[in-house]
């Protein structure tokens, strides 16, 4: 049975999703592998009467869910496999459709330098002269290529966040002319370096925003989404820039533009039709990467449904909240305040090196003051010195940290595009907030904590949230909430992920974990306990796998990658009424705070985020419990006993517990008790690396240089109870 029009145009609209999560794969790394096994799904769904084009969708499919199974990131193989397929297919359907010899195996490829690729244009049309290799010209441009890069990133920013609070409040024109100038400027910069692609993909939008800003057209969900996968696009060039300023690397790869190009000029004549009915028509006839219209707080219409009228900005529309104004938007994506821009750009490599020093500087403040406890009295000379030498080295500390602090902003923003895109394929209403996107900390944590909150988010989407109909005959609103917010507390940022969905079972959790042998039959749990075994290797709660989550491999990825921050994660939930899920972060990776310890001649450094009390147990309060082992009564809450002389072997002088110090720890919702012999102080420390040869070792996170010379281990809790 041939396919009809709708099925060709939905088919052709995923093809090119398709196309663009290819060109954005990258060998070693995951981003994309979910969102291309899906909707490599709907494509062997969508051509199940075409056995033809089953046979490679189907190898694709394969070979992505080995990869999700094993929990592997893409490799060459893969995304050679994913490029042919989207290369391929458009020109099979062409010959489908006029009844013609499906191509062999590389038909309508174009020869290309060694190692190019390039996404095959359909059968009669020629190649786009848009769609070359980027020619960078890297010795005589590299300083101008540099200023490009920095530049284009801020702007690839500010057009997302803007585009996203456009599709809530279409009539904005600061937002729109915000979005129009760096466009504009994005052009200009690229044609002035030669950047073909970029340039003439830029124009076209450019174009296309100018019809809006005098309104000629109005930007309605299908056109933000075209503008979004053309920015994508612009950023996948970019990168190819990065990838040549920092590797040397030259573009190996055509990006493929010409399609969206041709998307665009349609879309701005189909809307500027006065005929609804040749809107649809124009669409459906030749513009291949058009989504159905989705709204952001987010209506997002079954991917199989027939896309509705363009003409009507969002069909039922949720009025959404006020977000932050296009102004303010402007504003952090330029970094230009109210009196004027004062801001300067510096390699970040040069920070690095700043920090380094300072921490040097910390280390020999502490050795002074140590020096000047011993050998100066009271009130002389040298200690004033030194408490004055303190006090600047406490403010150059505080200054070059801050220099290292960014907005989260930018991850805030991708995971609202994320919620967006997500929304639309599972069909869902979903209403996406943030606050304290200004909430500033070290930028490896930023750019360390956005894998994790992906997962979260696609789980929130795909199990937290109910599908509408559920959520109705609960008595709740169609429209889910999902809240990402993040706040200071204390030395620490917390960021939490709020929903209003189902909640998590504790008890199915559990469950599930003793059928899968996590945890033995019987095992006495709290319900903090039971929660925190979401994030147990393998776990799964869902009754079938999709492409967003159930494998068990997401949680745990979560858990692993927060640890590595020197982070840990709580979970609240009640059943029918929702989630949330607490991360508490240090704010810098190269200091923190920690509680100095000794155990015989040794000491070590506990993190002050882990340590929840310390005390002198009383002989009463000390019993063993078959099972557990020695235990702690707190408070009737019996917490097992870790004596740190045994783990590390080594002397210790406090054999009995009620002659030490025990310090109370907390690891992912575990509560333990690490026998110690004297607490000595808390104090600031720099992180020093171990070196290759003691990388890994269980429950330690590092080492530090104290005041006297000496040096101390920084144990990591978790690992050190998991290893006990």
């Amino acid at each position: 049975m041939p396919l009809t029009t709708a099925q060709a145009c939905h088919i052709e609209e995923t093809i090119n999703r398709l196309a663009t999560e290819s060109i954005l794969a990258q060998a070693g790394r995951d981003d994309g592998l979910v969102p291309s096994y899906s909707l490599l799904g709907d494509l062997r769904d969508g051509c199940a009467t075409e056995p033809a084009l089953q046979a490679p969708i189907a190898a694709a499919h394969a070979a992505l869910d080995k990869l999700l199974d094993n929990a592997q990131p893409f490799d060459e193989a893969t995304i050679a496999q994913l490029r042919f397929l989207v290369e391929w297919l458009p020109v099979a359907m062409e010959c489908l459709q006029h009844g013609k010899l499906l191509p062999a195996s590389g038909a309508g490829a174009v020869a290309l330098a060694p190692g190019a690729s390039l996404v095959a244009a359909p059968a009669g049309e020629e190649k786009s002269p848009a769609d070359v290799l980027l020619d960078l010209h890297l010795e005589d441009n590299k300083e101008l290529l540099g200023e490009f890069y920095a530049e284009a990133v801020d702007h690839l920013q500010q057009i997302e966040a803007a585009l996203l609070a456009l599709d809530q409040q279409p009539d904005d024109p600061e937002a729109l002319n915000s979005i129009f100038r760096s466009f504009h400027t994005i052009k200009g910069n690229a044609g002035f370096l030669g950047l073909v692609p970029m340039q003439t993909l830029a124009h076209e939008v450019e174009s296309l925003l100018d019809l809006a800003r005098n309104h000629k057209l109005r930007l309605t969900a299908v056109i933000i989404t075209e503008i979004l996968r053309s920015r994508d696009a612009l950023a996948a060039l970019t990168q190819q820039v990065a990838r040549a300023l920092e590797q040397g690397l030259l573009p190996d790869q055509i990006v493929p533009v010409s399609h969206l190009m041709r998307a665009v000029k349609k879309l701005a004549v189909a809307d500027r039709d006065a005929s609804p009915a040749s809107k649809l028509a124009a669409v459906a006839a030749g513009a291949p990467s058009v989504p159905s219209p989705v709204v952001t707080e987010f209506f997002a219409a079954p991917p199989t449904a027939p896309a509705p009228d363009p003409s009507q900005e969002h069909g039922e529309v949720v009025p959404a909240p006020p977000k932050a104004t296009s102004n303010a938007i402007e504003a952090a994506a330029t970094g230009k305040s109210g009196v004027g821009n004062q801001t300067v750009r510096v390699n970040t490599d040069k920070l690095d090196s700043l920090m380094d020093v300072v921490g040097e500087l910390v280390i020999v403040q502490s050795q002074l003051i140590e020096t000047s406890r011993l050998n100066g009295g009271v009130g002389t000379g040298l200690q004033r010195n030194v408490a004055q030498l303190s006090r600047i080295t406490k403010e150059l500390q505080s200054t070059a940290m801050s220099l290292r602090m960014i907005p989260i902003k930018s991850t805030f923003q991708k995971m609202e595009r994320l919620a967006r895109d997500l929304a639309r394929d599972f069909g869902k209403k979903v209403s996406f907030m943030t606050s304290g996107e200004d909430t500033e900390l070290d930028r490896t944590v930023v750019e360390e904590i956005g894998d994790p909150l992906v997962h979260m988010v696609r789980n929130a989407l795909d199990h937290g949230l109910e599908p509408t109909a559920d959520r109705v005959a609960k008595g709740k609103p169609e429209t889910g909430s999902l809240h990402l917010r993040a706040h200071h507390q204390g030395g620490s940022i917390v960021i939490e992920l709020q929903d209003d969905g189902k909640g998590i079972d504790a008890d199915r959790i559990y469950r599930k974990a003793v059928e899968k042998g996590i945890i033995a039959a019987g095992t006495q749990l709290s319900r903090d306990e039971m929660l925190a075994l979401i994030f147990a290797p393998g776990l799964s709660t869902a009754e079938k796998v999709t492409s967003v989550s159930g494998r068990g491999v997401g949680m745990d990825v979560v858990k692993r990658n927060i640890q590595k921050l020197r982070g840990k994660i709580e979970i609240t939930s009640e059943l029918g009424r929702g989630s949330t899920f607490k991360i508490k972060l240090p704010l810098t990776m190269a200091i923190i705070d920690g509680l100095v310890v000794r155990v015989g001649e040794d000491r070590f450094i506990l993190p002050t985020t882990s340590v929840q009390r310390a005390l002198r147990p009383s002989r009463e309060n000390i019993s063993t419990v078959h099972g557990l082992g020695e235990v702690l009564d707190l408070r009737g809450k019996f917490i097992p006993i870790h004596r740190l002389h045994q783990r590390f072997g080594i002397p210790g002088e406090a054999l009995n517990p009620w002659d030490g110090i025990v310090v109370i720890v907390e690891n992912a919702g575990k509560v333990s008790a690490l026998l110690v012999d004297e607490m000595v102080s808390k104090q600031e420390v720099v992180i020093k690396n171990l070196g290759g040869f003691m990388q890994n070792l269980p429950g330690v996170a590092g080492a530090a240089i104290l005041g006297d010379g000496s040096i101390a281990l920084i144990l990591d809790p978790g690992s050190l109870l998991n290893a006990a």
